[in-house]
């Protein structure tokens, strides 16, 4: 059961985390969670996703960003699980020239085996009806990064991530799924763009350069 104090603390929480994320920048990262949110996901955003999910796993969100270009056009720029399949020792061979971690390369080379081999409408419809336990049968999806990849495919949920457990539990909430669930419910804002901000704001405290 949350108190009022609880609730008071993390709406204050939340407007101060809105107030220096917007100020820092960072808004377009709400408004492209909110456009993610209200849209459905292609094949080539399930394989995009997927892909940046893998490799932010363990390594900062800014050392990805100067590479996620560079990858994305080693494989196909997400065309299709079938291309990347195809050509799956080019792409992961390539991608390891700016990307050195081939256990994560060759996971997206993997994933997209999957899609192709099961067929993006079946993958589909799966997902919708159980995201987080089907993406965790992806490799490299694991606990807390199938959460991640499905807010980022439009699911209304919210990850507990490193940042985020911790801004939690400082703020007296067991984990970040209590933290922006009571939030969006007190707001009417979605989960995943409470989670977006928070998690912004959690990283701009962390590194503020």
């Amino acid at each position: 059961m949350t108190s009022a104090r609880q609730t008071v603390r993390a709406l204050s929480l939340y407007e101060q985390a809105e107030s220096r994320v917007y100020s820092a920048g960072y808004g377009w990262e709400a408004d492209w969670q909110r456009q993610r949110l209200h849209a459905g996901f292609t094949e080539e955003d399930l394989l995009r996703e997927a892909a940046w999910v893998v490799l932010c796993s363990g390594f900062r969100e800014s050392v990805v960003r100067n590479v996620f270009d560079y990858v994305s056009l080693c494989f196909c720029d997400w065309e299709s699980a079938e291309a990347i399949a195809r050509h799956k020792s080019l792409c992961i061979e390539t991608a390891l020239h700016q990307f050195k971690n081939r256990r994560k390369i060759s996971a997206i080379a993997e994933i997209a085996e999957i899609i192709c081999e099961a067929g993006f409408d079946r993958v589909h419809a799966e997902l919708y009806d159980d995201p987080i336990e089907k993406l965790q049968a992806l490799p490299f999806i694991g606990p807390t990064t199938s959460w991640h990849l499905a807010k980022n495919l439009g699911f209304n949920v919210a990850k507990n991530d490193r940042h985020l457990a911790r801004l939690a539990v400082g703020n007296g909430f067991a984990d970040a799924h209590t933290l922006c669930a009571l939030i969006a419910q007190e707001t009417g804002e979605l989960a995943g763009v409470v989670d977006i901000i928070l998690w912004r704001y959690a990283v701009l405290a962390t590194n503020p350069s």
